[in-house]
């Protein structure tokens, strides 16, 4: 199997990085785990210790999540590489066993999954499900994104077609992807299933005005990719999110 890195970026996650130091412990496969920690002051450090995982750690000055992404893959050597931020987890221990699978595949460069939501005091309780489905090269346009936290990419991708912008503030994300599979055409694969269980409480939803400066900084994500939105595309795609609330995962 292919040999996969984790990366998580990290700053002040005393409270709940154990969950994500556990989680991909746990895996069926093995797997390298970076963490980049920004000088963490609130015993992030002796949580990822007591934690029991064999896991890397780089600290570096603090610069925001992506800068700090984009040190942690160039600090990794697996040949598929994983973003799990320090409060999100993986929903079973076979996820990267399944993810790995997929990559045995040579012409897969990419692939995703589903996510739940799930409560930050209680993880094991799900507050929304996003059912991402497969892609098609017009979902971008219909607002349609993977959840980034179940993104997995060949590492020669990042080497071929760059890696994460940071002045795009949360949409970077928004914007790698849409630059590997639609400006690049990256191929990808969809894995019908929960991979990743990420706590409420995203950057980008946390007041109204985020909520519009995210939009903003998503128009801005076609722009530098010479690519162009419909008129209405970076206005439904908050909206699509509505129905994650009714939605269930298979099984719940």
């Amino acid at each position: 199997m292919p040999e996969i890195s984790i990366i998580t970026p990290s700053l002040n996650s005393s409270a709940v990085i154990a969950d994500c130091m556990r989680s991909v412990a746990q895996q069926t496969v093995s797997a390298q785990h970076t963490v980049i920690d920004g000088f963490s002051t609130d015993g992030t450090l002796e949580a990822i210790r007591e934690s029991g995982a064999d896991v890397e750690v780089i600290r570096e000055t603090p610069t925001g999540i992506y800068p700090a992404i984009n040190s942690g893959i160039k600090a990794s050597s697996g040949d598929i590489v994983g973003i799990l931020h320090a409060d999100d987890f993986y929903a079973t221990p076979d996820v990267l066993e399944k993810v790995a699978a997929v990559f045995e595949n040579p012409s897969v460069e990419a692939c995703y999954g589903d996510l739940c939501y799930v409560d930050q005091d209680d993880p094991s309780r799900i507050v929304r499900y996003w059912r991402a489905g497969e892609y098609r090269q017009g979902r971008f346009r219909h607002g349609w994104m993977p959840p980034h936290p179940t993104f997995f990419v060949r590492r020669r991708v990042y080497q071929q077609f760059g890696y994460y912008r940071t002045d795009l503030g949360t949409a970077a994300d928004y914007e790698l992807m849409l630059r590997f599979l639609l400006r690049h055409g990256v191929t990808v694969a969809y894995l019908p299933q929960v991979l990743v269980n990420m706590r409420t409480g995203g950057a980008s939803n946390v007041s109204l005005k985020a909520r519009l400066d995210a939009n903003k900084m998503d128009r801005r994500a076609w722009m530098v990719n010479d690519l162009y939105p419909w008129p209405w595309t970076t206005i439904v795609k908050p909206l699509r999110k509505i129905g994650q609330w009714w939605s269930k995962p298979v099984g719940s």
